[in-house]
């Protein structure tokens, strides 16, 4: 069975079982439909860890929308764009203002170049460097945390920080994240920044490693707690390869057509979920 499915078992289990409800606290995300207050139980201080050496970490108990991810993925490392213009699916479109801006976050934070010893590089190109250079740097970090710029960001950054080291040929990396909704993002997040390491690894000529998720909380919300419930009783399927065009290894060169996921079978696609806001 997929590793990814066992993992998200095991941390909703967890959550909903001996998480802290945050019911008498003033919570800022409110229900669209009633604006009431969206509570959530939560986790802190979730750590899971995926060995990419060993299989995709894509969960097969529902139907994650692949393509999806990977073009957001570009969207944001790849494009470095902040407009949701640049994107193919209608997933920023709530934090996106009449020009399609999300403000000053997320791929304009990795498009912003700084000065370094070797010359100016935006944060994107300064991995590309250090992996090719700098192999054995343990100063291999992104960050899109800019508290200078908060004000001006639709949405403050979610997954903000990853660390990349490799260790032999192999690549591993760091995702810090603030906050993440389990039901909703946590497998999204998962499959994109294994997509990520696989796309750093392939083009600096390494193997992709370990990728280590560190999430600050980990939240359920209240009306999401039965969907949660159901959905880890689906069957789960072992996990599908991850094929990657061989020809591309340049980073600026990959598209969603350059990624296949083969034999995913999945449970399914859940419903059409509350949204808190």
């Amino acid at each position: 069975m997929s590793y990814a499915d066992q993992l998200f078992v095991q941390n909703c289990e967890d959550i909903i079982k001996s998480g802290y409800w945050d019911t008498d606290l003033d919570v800022r995300p409110r229900w669209a439909d009633t604006d009431e207050p969206a509570h959530t139980v939560k986790k802190f201080g979730v750590v899971n860890r995926y060995d990419l050496s060993r299989e995709f970490p894509i969960q097969t108990l529902r139907f994650i929308n692949f393509r999806a991810a990977v073009d957001e993925i570009l969207w944001i490392w790849q494009k470095k764009s902040n407009n949701v213009h640049d994107l193919g699916s209608h997933i920023w479109d709530a934090w996106a203002d009449e020009t399609g801006s999300i403000g000053k976050a997320y791929g304009y934070q990795l498009a912003q170049k700084h000065k370094y010893r070797e010359g100016e590089m935006d944060q994107v190109d300064r991995v590309l460097y250090d992996l090719k250079h700098n192999p054995a740097s343990r100063r291999i970090i992104t960050n899109i945390y800019n508290h200078a710029d908060l004000h001006e960001m639709h949405l403050y950054p979610c997954a903000y920080s990853l660390t990349l080291n490799v260790s032999g040929n192999r690549l591993n990396a760091i995702l810090n994240q603030r906050s993440n909704d389990f039901l909703v993002a946590n497998g999204w997040n998962v499959t994109q920044y294994a997509v990520l390491v696989h796309m750093f690894a392939r083009v600096s000529g390494l193997k992709p490693g370990e990728l280590v998720h560190v999430i600050a909380d980990a939240h359920i919300y209240d009306r999401h707690v039965p969907v949660v419930k159901e959905l880890i009783t689906k069957d789960q399927h072992p996990a599908p390869k991850l094929w990657i065009d061989p020809e591309i290894t340049d980073f600026y060169a990959f598209t969603p057509d350059s990624f296949v996921l083969e034999n995913y079978v999945h449970s399914g696609k859940i419903g059409k979920l509350p949204v808190a806001e």
